[in-house]
């Protein structure tokens, strides 16, 4: 593998053959490709699916110390509380930027001038505005569907709709040639993206409240467009309050983006194949809804929900020691000490409540936050509040209904999903679709038996209990009726 000085590279002895390798560290980094070479004479009696021939593979169930792609785009130090966007603090992006500013940061790697900001913002806003086929699709799904699967299908229904944007059709080297017309068709999709995703998002919420549509309006801010079209009702000269719209836009700012999370990790396995940009975030939208990544804060107010009154947290902590209860919105798969975006969002909640009013659930909110934070038990754990915990009681006390939450996750981190997007369509050498390998334990070779002489399966599918139509028609008698 070349020699390597000592201190830039990792010796590895392979113990099976007596073989050393040199592996090269880059940034902190070694090539998983390396041990490919590592290769070893198969065993006597040893399964031909090891492929141990073939050389070594790097098992690394749920991507806990697998780095899949460079970047340049968000930096976490979990140990340290750290969260930069191109270098810069979340901190003084929540205190001193907008939304749609913090949004060409992260995508184009710098902060606008004047002009250019101001561009962006018109071509975002200008975007906004949804075909009128639309209403029929949003209305075409029942009033107690879900609004994040509405969100999920409506943004892969958006990319029927733009013929230019599809590789499929236009050429698989669309938004990957780096040219001037690629780049502004990758441009033209972005604000459309961004500026469709709040009102498809308001789309999705009048629907389930059985409201008329409303236009995107002229002169608002990227969040006061948003409330306008989730609550407007013909009132003259409507306006939102303007401590909601901020609260919102900081809110945005801390969910624009957080590296390579699950979803972030779709929309890119997703677009590795190429597919255009509104399939690969129709994908991260539906990673997103599991409860252990978008649905979290909603998982917070049920969880406060469930323990009621503030004299109620120590029986709880003790029945969540006891693994009897799931403590939700505490710790984090990257942050290990403090979530720096739960003290923005804690603050936030105290100018949200000065106007709501404080949320009858604060109290015990606050109750379980000073146990757990005193607790051995969480302490030792590394458990401390995360964004998750504090954001949740802000949307409640700003009257969103609880399976909304997760909708207003999407919405920002729609941005973080485009940027890391085009970054990997615009990477030297090309995009390489995503392909992880697999350590196979299933049986070897088998001969195929003829369905008349096999015994019954060890696992069999579970039975349905059918009743209604299906159970009477089970009890009927008709022409061609199974006797099995």
């Amino acid at each position: 593998m070349g020699k390597q000085p000592e201190s830039e590279s990792l010796t590895v002895r392979d113990n099976r053959t007596g073989k050393t390798y040199n592996v090269p560290i880059v940034n902190n980094t070694v090539s998983a490709s390396a041990f490919k070479s590592m290769s070893a004479p198969k065993k006597e009696g040893e399964r031909d699916e090891n492929d141990t021939e073939k050389g070594l593979r790097v098992l690394d169930k749920g991507f806990m110390n697998t780095a899949v792609i460079q970047s340049e785009i968000t930096y976490i130090d979990g140990d340290a509380g750290v969260l930069r966007y191109r270098g810069y603090p979340i901190e003084q992006l929540a205190l001193h930027s907008s939304f749609l500013e913090t949004a060409y940061l992260l995508i184009y790697g710098s902060l606008p001038s004047k002009r250019q900001l101001h561009t962006f913002e018109t071509e975002v806003m200008h975007h906004s505005g949804a075909h009128s086929d639309a209403e029929d699709f949003f209305r075409s799904f029942r009033y107690d569907a879900h609004p994040m699967a509405i969100l999920t299908s409506a943004f892969s229904y958006l990319g029927s709709y733009y013929s230019e944007a599809n590789p499929s059709l236009q050429g698989q080297t669309l938004f990957t040639k780096r040219d001037p017309a690629s780049i502004s068709n990758m441009d033209k999709q972005i604000y459309r993206l961004i500026g469709k995703a709040t009102t498809f998002a308001a789309m999705a919420y009048r629907v389930r409240q059985g409201r008329d549509f409303v236009t995107p309006p002229t002169g608002f801010s990227y969040t006061g467009a948003f409330l306008y079209q989730m609550d407007h009702l013909g009132e003259e000269n409507y306006v939102p309050n303007p401590v909601l719209e901020k609260a919102l836009d900081i809110l945005f700012i801390l969910h624009a983006d957080h590296e390579l999370n699950a979803s972030c990790t779709t929309v890119l396995q997703t677009g590795s194949s190429l597919v255009d940009p509104y399939s690969a975030i129709a994908a991260g939208c539906a990673s997103l809804y599991g409860p252990l990544h978008g649905g979290a804060n909603e998982a917070v107010i049920r969880m406060l929900i469930s323990i009621g009154k503030p004299e109620n947290v120590p029986a709880f902590i003790e029945a969540v020691k006891r693994r009897e209860k799931v403590l939700s919105g505490f710790g984090h798969r990257v942050y290990k000490t403090s979530d720096p975006r739960s003290f923005i969002v804690r603050r936030t909640a105290d100018e949200v409540f000065k106007v709501t009013g404080k949320d009858e659930l604060l109290e015990t909110a606050m109750a379980l936050h000073d146990a757990a934070m005193k607790d051995e038990f969480f302490i030792k754990r590394k458990l401390a509040p995360n964004v998750d915990f504090w954001s949740g009681l802000i949307y409640r006390a700003m009257g969103f209904p609880l399976d909304f939450f997760p909708v207003l996750f999407v919405v920002p981190r729609v941005v973080g999903w485009i940027a890391h997007w085009r970054q990997m369509m615009l990477q030297e050498g090309g995009v390489k679709i995503w392909r992880p390998r697999q350590v196979y334990l299933g049986s070897g070779k088998r001969d195929y038996e003829p369905v008349d002489s096999r015994p019954d399966a060890q696992i069999a599918p579970s039975p349905v209990v059918h009743s209604g139509i299906t159970k009477r028609t089970n009890l009927a008698s008709f022409k061609g009726k199974s006797k099995l």
